[in-house]
C-alpha cells in the first residue's frame, strides 16, 4: 500500500527534476532565487523565520525576474496534485487487493447497505423509475489551463506509474535501463511543460470555455458515465429481477453557452456552438466505436448462425467487398457507420465529414433508430451464444447511446428574473398587450401571463425590428434553443432556470417566451412541452419563502397541469453562493436545509415529486465539500431519486481529469443519491430539538456576519482593496463580467469573484466567519453550558448535516492563513480600517478554530481528513511565495504599472494559487 513517505519521495523527485530544468532553462540565478524562496517558505512554516523576510526578498523585484519564480511554484503545485492523485488511486487499489471492506461512496458499499437493510425489489424499481443524477459542468475563471498543460500532466502521470511499478520490482540491469529511459522521458515532458504558457494571455471566449468542458468527455466521461450506468443496471437486475426497466441513471448537463445570467457574451451563436460541438463530440465517438466494432466482428456466417434481421441490415450496408461476402456483421456495421457519418453531415454540416462514400446512406433520424440497429447486432450475437462478444464493446456503445443520445449533455438555459421581466415589458408593449408590464401588481402580472399561456396566438409582432439589443439577444437565444431541440431532441434543452426567483410571476414569465418559440404548446389550461421550469432560490429570504411560491404556483391549474405532463416532477434549484454572501456560512447552510424541508412538505401536500438542483461550487463557501457527504446531509425526502449538482473550476479537473478519478467521483454521486433515497440516513433522537438548536446558532452567526459584511462602513473598502477583486474584473480572467451590474454593491457581485477573492488573499471568509462567535454565545447563554456542549458534541457525531457543516468548515479553515491575509490588508489606503477589520478577522478565526475543536473533540482541524492534512503539511508552504509576489504585483498594478509582465504576474499567481488550493472559487 502506498505510504505518505512515498508521496513525499515522489514530490521531491519531481521537484528535483523541475529544479534542474529551471537551472538549465533560466540560469543559476533564477534557480537560486527559487531555492532561496522555497527554503525560506519552509522556515516560515516551521516558525524559524518571519514573513517579512519573504516580503523583503520580492520587494521591488523586476516582474521579468518574478514571473519564472511564479511559474516554478505553479508548476510545482501541478506536480504535487499529480503525485497525490496517483498515490490516492494506488492506495485505493491496494485496499481492494487486500480485501478491505468497500468504503462509503462506492456502489459496492451501497449494495451491501441495501442488503443489510432488507431493501425490496419494489423499492429499488420505484427509485430507479425517476432516478437522475446529473453532474452539470459550468465555466469558471480560475480554470484557464490550456489543453497542452493537461496533456503534459497526463503523460507525466502515466510515466510516474510505470516508474513506480519498475522500482517496486526486483532490481536488474534491464530494469535500471528502463527506469533511466522513463526518467529521461519525464524530464523531456516537464521541459516541454516549462516552456509552455500555463494560461492563455487573451481573455477566454465562451467558445474556449465550451471546449474546456468538452475536454473532460474525451478524457473520461464518454467512457465512465456509460460504464457506471451499465454497472448499476447489471447489479439491480441480477439482484432484483430482470424485469427492472432500463434506466440511464447518470445524465450529464452543461451551463457553458446557455447560462446568460449576467453574461452579455452568451448569444444565440454561442448556444449554437455549444450544442453543435456537444453533438459532434458524441456522434464522432459513436462513429469511432463503430469503426472498431467493424474491425473486431470478423464473424463468418459459414461458421456462426446469424439472424434474418442481421442479414437484412448487412444488405443495407452497401459493402460489396468480395472478402466480406461471408462477414455480415462487418457489412452491417459498415452501413451503420455510413449512416452515422451521414447523420453528422445532415445535422452539423457536410464539411465535418471526410470523403463522400457515406452519401448513399440515410441519416439516423433519432437515437432510437441507432439503438434499433445496435439491438439487431446484439440479438444476432446472442443467438449464436456469443454473449461474451455482445457484452463488450457493443454493450458499451449501447450504454453510451442510452446515456448521451445524440446530444451528449443537456444544456440548461439560465437567466435572472429581472431580465425576463424586461423582455416581456418590451414584448407586451410592442404587441400592444400591455403598455408597461413591469409596473403591474403581482396579481395583474399573473393574470396576464396565464392569459397568454392559454392561447396559441404569438405575442411577437411579425417582422417587428424595434426591440432593444438586450431583448433581441434573449429572443434569439430562445429561438436557437428551439432549433436545437428540433435537431437533437428534447433532451438537448430540457431545463429553463430563473435566477433570483422571488414570485410566481418570475416563474411564469419564461414560459411565455418558451411558448413563443414552440417549446411550450398552448392548450388552454393544459399546456404541454419538454422543458422543466426551474426556480432558483438564492438569498436567505428567498430560501425561506420558496415553498410558499411553489404552493402558489401549484394552486394554478395551468401550471399544475404543466408539471403533471412533465412527469409530475418539480425541479428546484438552490443557490449556495448568494445565500452565503447574504448571511454567512452557517446561516446560509441552515437556510438551505430549512428551505429544503419546507419544499419537501409542500411537495408531499400537492403529490409532486421533487428534484433538487444544487448550485454548488468547488469551494466550501459556495456549497462545496465532498459530494457524497453533502447529498447524505440533505433532509429526509429531499433526495427523491434525483439530484443535479453544478461542477466547476479547478475542482472539475481534480474530479474528472482521469478515468479513475471520474469513476470514483461519479460513483460517489450515484451511491449517495441511492442511499439518501432509500435508506434512513438521518436518525435523530429529537429532530425538533436539533432544528431549534441550529436555528438559534444560525441567527447568532448571521448577526455576527452581518455586523461585519453589511453594517461595518469599512468592510466594502477592506474587501475591494485587500483582495484581487478589481484585478479579476480588469484582467482577462473568464468570459463573464465579475458583477451582474456595474455597481460597487456586494449584492450585485457574482459569487465566483466573491469567493475567489477571499481565497486568493487566504482569508476564506465565506467558509467560516461568524461560526465561532455563534457556537460560543449559544453554549454560554445557558445556565448549564456543559449540557449544551454535550448536545452539540452528540449532534456532530450522529447528524450528517451538522457533521458535514463542521467538517467542510475545517477543510476551508486549514487553507486560510491570517499572516498572509495581513499582507493583503497592507494594500488598503485607510490604515485604520485595515487594522481594525483584520483584527476582527483574526480574532474570529482563532475563536472559530477553538470552538470547532471544543465541539468535535478533535485535536486538530483536519483530524478526519488525513489526505488534506498531508497536503497542508507537505506543500502549502510552497504557496507563500505565490501570495507574496501577488501582493507585490497588485501593489504595482494599482500604482499605475499596467505593463504586460505585471498583469501576467497577477494572472499567473491567481492560477497557481487556485491550482494549489484546488477548490478555491
Amino acid at each position: 500500500m502506498a505510504k505518505p513517505d512515498q508521496v513525499t519521495e515522489d514530490i521531491r523527485y519531481l521537484g528535483s527534476v523541475l529544479g534542474s530544468i529551471i537551472a538549465e532553462q533560466e540560469g543559476e540565478d533564477t534557480f537560486n532565487l527559487v531555492e532561496s524562496a522555497r527554503t525560506l517558505a519552509f522556515d516560515i512554516a516551521r516558525g524559524r523565520r518571519s514573513m517579512s523576510d519573504l516580503v523583503e526578498m520580492f520587494r521591488d523585484i523586476d516582474p521579468r525576474r518574478a514571473n519564472p519564480v511564479i511559474r516554478a511554484f505553479s508548476t510545482f503545485a501541478l506536480m504535487s496534485n499529480l503525485v497525490e492523485d496517483l498515490h490516492d488511486e494506488r492506495m485505493r487499489i491496494a485496499q481492494l487487493d487486500e480485501g478491505v471492506v468497500a468504503p462509503d461512496s462506492t456502489l459496492e458499499a451501497t449494495w451491501t447497505k441495501f442488503k443489510a437493510a432488507g431493501i425490496t425489489a419494489d423499492q429499488v424499481r420505484d427509485v430507479l423509475s425517476r432516478a437522475q443524477v446529473a453532474p452539470v459542468l459550468t465555466a469558471h475563471p480560475t480554470e484557464t489551463r490550456r489543453r497542452t498543460v493537461f496533456d503534459a500532466q497526463k503523460h507525466i502521470s502515466e510515466l510516474m506509474v510505470q516508474r513506480h511499478e519498475l522500482m517496486t520490482g526486483s532490481p536488474s540491469p534491464r530494469i535500471a535501463a528502463q527506469i533511466e529511459s522513463i526518467e529521461r522521458d519525464i524530464r523531456r515532458r516537464m521541459t516541454i511543460l516549462w516552456q509552455t504558457a500555463l494560461i492563455r494571455v487573451a481573455r477566454p471566449r465562451i467558445e474556449d470555455e465550451i471546449e474546456v468542458g468538452l475536454r473532460y468527455y474525451t478524457l473520461s466521461l464518454l467512457q465512465e458515465i456509460p460504464a457506471l450506468n451499465a454497472d448499476v443496471m447489471k447489479y439491480v437486475r441480477d439482484s432484483y429481477g430482470q424485469d427492472v426497466p432500463e434506466r440511464a441513471v447518470l445524465r450529464p448537463g452543461s451551463w457553458i453557452g446557455g447560462d446568460h445570467d449576467g453574461n452579455p457574451y452568451v448569444t444565440a451563436d454561442t448556444l449554437r456552438y455549444a450544442v453543435n460541438r456537444a453533438a459532434h463530440t458524441v456522434l464522432k465517438y459513436y462513429e469511432a466505436q463503430l469503426y472498431a466494432l467493424e474491425h473486431e466482428l470478423s464473424i463468418s456466417d459459414r461458421i456462426s448462425e446469424v439472424t434474418v434481421d442481421l442479414i437484412a441490415l448487412a444488405t443495407k450496408g452497401h459493402n460489396e467487398v468480395p472478402s466480406r461476402v461471408d462477414e455480415p456483421y462487418r457489412r452491417a456495421i459498415h452501413g451503420m457507420r455510413g449512416r452515422m457519418r451521414q447523420t453528422i453531415a445532415t445535422l452539423l454540416g457536410p464539411e465535418l465529414v471526410e470523403g463522400t462514400w457515406h452519401e448513399i446512406h440515410e441519416p439516423y433520424r433519432s437515437p432510437e433508430e441507432f439503438v434499433a440497429d445496435l439491438t439487431t447486432i446484439d440479438a444476432s450475437l446472442r443467438v449464436s451464444h456469443d454473449d461474451i462478444i455482445a457484452e463488450d464493446r457493443l454493450a458499451q456503445l449501447q450504454a453510451a447511446v442510452a446515456s448521451f443520445g445524440f446530444h451528449l449533455y443537456s444544456m440548461d438555459l439560465r437567466q435572472n428574473s429581472d431580465s425576463y421581466e424586461e423582455v416581456l415589458t418590451e414584448l407586451f408593449h410592442a404587441a400592444e398587450v400591455c403598455p408597461c408590464y413591469q409596473d403591474l401588481q403581482e396579481e395583474e402580472k399573473i393574470d396576464l401571463l396565464l392569459q397568454e399561456l392559454r392561447t396559441p396566438r404569438p405575442v411577437i409582432p411579425h417582422g417587428y425590428l424595434g426591440f432593444s439589443e438586450s431583448v433581441q439577444r434573449e429572443l434569439d437565444i430562445f429561438r436557437e434553443a428551439a432549433q436545437a431541440v428540433q435537431r437533437f431532441g428534447r433532451r438537448m434543452i430540457p431545463h429553463c432556470i430563473i435566477s433570483m426567483a422571488e414570485s410566481v410571476s418570475d416563474v411564469l414569465e419564461p414560459m411565455v417566451l418558451l411558448k413563443e418559440v414552440g417549446l411550450i404548446q398552448a392548450h388552454g389550461d393544459h399546456p404541454s412541452g419538454g422543458v422543466d421550469i426551474i426556480p432558483l432560490f438564492e438569498t436567505i429570504d428567498d430560501l425561506h419563502g420558496g415553498s410558499e411560491i411553489l404552493r402558489q404556483l401549484w394552486s394554478l391549474p395551468l401550471y399544475r397541469n404543466y408539471v403533471q405532463q412533465r412527469g409530475n416532477i418539480q425541479e428546484v434549484m438552490l443557490g449556495y453562493s448568494d445565500s452565503n454572501k447574504d448571511g454567512g456560512y452557517f446561516a446560509a447552510n441552515w437556510a438551505l436545509y430549512g428551505g429544503e424541508v419546507s419544499i419537501v412538505h409542500a411537495c408531499r401536500d400537492y403529490g409532486i415529486s421533487l428534484r433538487l438542483f444544487h448550485g454548488r461550487g468547488g469551494t466550501v463557501g459556495r456549497g462545496g465539500g465532498p459530494s457524497y457527504d453533502a447529498i447524505l446531509a440533505q433532509p429526509p425526502g429531499a433526495v427523491d431519486g434525483s439530484v443535479r449538482i453544478t461542477e466547476q473550476g479547478e475542482i472539475v479537473s481534480a474530479k474528472y481529469g482521469t478515468p479513475e478519478t471520474a469513476r470514483r467521483n461519479l460513483e460517489a454521486l450515484v451511491s449517495a443519491t441511492l442511499e439518501a433515497s432509500v435508506l434512513e440516513v438521518e436518525q435523530l433522537d429529537n429532530a425538533d430539538r436539533a432544528q431549534q438548536i441550529m436555528t438559534e446558532i444560525a441567527a447568532l452567526s448571521q448577526r455576527k456576519y452581518a455586523a461585519l459584511a453589511h453594517q461595518d462602513p469599512g468592510f466594502l473598502e477592506y474587501f475591494m482593496q485587500s483582495t484581487p477583486l478589481r484585478e479579476i474584473g480588469s484582467l482577462n480572467i473568464g468570459s463573464r463580467p465579475s458583477s451582474r451590474k456595474q455597481t460597487r454593491s456586494i449584492d450585485d457581485l457574482r459569487a465566483i469573484p466573491w469567493v475567489l477573492s477571499w481565497s486568493q488573499s487566504r482569508v476564506m471568509l465565506p467558509g467560516w466567519y461568524g461560526v465561532g462567535t455563534a457556537l460560543k454565545e449559544w453554549i454560554e447563554s445557558s445556565d448549564h453550558p456543559e449540557e449544551r456542549l454535550a448536545e452539540l458534541r452528540h449532534l456532530s457525531k450522529v447528524w450528517p448535516f451538522f457533521t458535514s457543516v463542521l467538517s467542510n468548515m475545517a477543510q476551508v479553515m486549514a487553507k486560510a492563513e491570517m499572516d498572509i491575509a495581513e499582507l493583503y490588508a497592507q494594500l488598503i489606503d485607510d490604515r485604520e480600517v485595515a487594522r481594525r477589520i483584520h483584527q476582527q478577522l483574526r480574532e474570529e478565526f482563532e475563536l472559530t478554530k477553538e470552538m470547532f475543536l471544543h465541539v468535535t473533540g478533535h485535536q486538530e482541524l483536519l483530524a478526519d481528513n488525513p489526505a488534506l492534512a498531508r497536503s497542508v503539511r507537505s506543500r502549502f508552504p510552497y504557496l507563500l511565495p505565490l501570495n507574496v509576489i501577488q501582493v507585490e504585483m497588485m501593489r504595482r498594478y494599482r500604482a499605475g504599472d499596467h505593463t504586460d509582465k505585471v498583469s501576467l504576474g497577477i494572472q499567473l499567481t491567481m492560477n497557481g494559487l487556485a491550482t494549489a488550493l484546488r477548490n478555491s472559487g
